[in-house]
C-alpha cells in the first residue's frame, strides 16, 4: 500500500474558505470515527494534510484579521509538530522490531520472538500516552478559526490514537495475532511473515503520513509567526 501525496478533499478553487474548510473536516471525523482499517486512518492523515493547505491559505489571506487570536495557537502548533516528531521515530522503531521479529521467526527462536513481542506492545502503550498530554481546548474563544484549527488538532490526534491501537490489536489479539500460530506450526512461520512485512508497509504508510503532515504544520506555523509579526 503505497501512500500518495495528492489533493483530492478541497476541491480547485483560487482560495479556501472556512466553510469549506470545516465541512470537510466534519466529514473527515464521520469517515474516521467508526474505522477499523489502518489503510484508512492513513488515507485520513492524507486528507488532514489537504485540509490544512486550506487553513494555511486562509490565514495568509490579507483579508484575514484574526491577528492575536492566534496567539495562543503557537503552543499547540509546536505540540503537534512535538507529537509528529515522536510518532515518526516511534513508527521506525515499530517497523525495526517488526524485521526482528521475522528474523526470530524465521529461526524458530520462540524465547526472541516472545521478547521483541513485548517489545511492540510496550512500544504502543508509550505511543498513547502521548496522545493525552495534546492540547485539545480552543485557545480563543469566538474566532472561527482558531476553531477550525482545534478540530483539526482533535482529528489528528484522534487518527494517531486509531492507528496505533489498530497496530497493537495485530500482534496481541490471540486470535487475530499474526504470530500466534507460529509458535506452534512451523509450516505458518512463511504466511505469517508474509503478513508481518504487510504490517510493517502499513507501519510505513503511517509514517509517511505523519511527515506530510509534518511539513504541513510547519508553514501553518510560520504563517501564524508571519500574522503575529506582523
Amino acid at each position: 500500500m503505497a501512500f500518495h501525496l495528492r489533493s483530492i478533499s478541497l476541491p480547485s478553487r483560487p482560495q479556501a474558505n472556512e466553510a469549506e474548510v470545516e465541512q470537510e473536516l466534519l466529514s473527515l471525523g464521520a469517515s474516521t470515527s467508526s474505522s477499523t482499517t489502518i489503510s484508512t486512518m492513513c488515507d485520513g492523515l492524507r486528507r488532514l494534510g489537504d485540509i490544512y493547505s486550506g487553513i494555511e491559505e486562509i490565514v495568509g489571506l490579507p483579508s484575514n484579521q484574526v491577528g492575536k487570536m492566534l496567539d495562543g495557537e503557537m503552543e499547540c502548533s509546536l505540540e503537534l509538530l512535538d507529537l509528529c516528531s515522536t510518532m515518526q521515530e516511534i513508527f521506525v522503531e515499530m517497523k525495526a522490531i517488526i524485521q526482528e521479529l521475522q528474523v526470530a521467526l524465521r529461526k524458530g527462536d520462540d524465547a526472541a520472538s516472545q521478547a521483541k513481542i513485548q517489545s511492540y506492545s510496550r512500544l504502543t502503550k508509550k505511543a498513547k500516552k502521548h496522545f493525552k498530554k495534546t492540547t485539545n481546548k480552543a485557545t480563543s474563544a469566538g474566532c472561527r478559526m482558531v476553531m477550525l484549527l482545534t478540530k483539526a488538532r482533535e482529528i489528528y490526534v484522534s487518527l494517531l490514537d486509531s492507528s496505533v491501537h489498530l497496530l497493537s490489536k495485530k500482534i496481541n489479539m490471540p486470535k487475530q495475532s499474526l504470530v500466534s500460530k507460529a509458535f506452534h506450526k512451523k509450516k505458518a512461520v512463511v504466511c505469517k511473515e508474509e503478513q508481518l512485512q504487510a504490517l510493517e508497509c502499513s507501519i510505513g504508510d503511517l509514517e509517511n503520513g505523519v511527515g506530510h503532515l509534518f511539513r504541513k504544520l510547519v508553514q501553518i506555523r510560520v504563517s501564524l509567526l508571519n500574522i503575529l509579526s506582523s
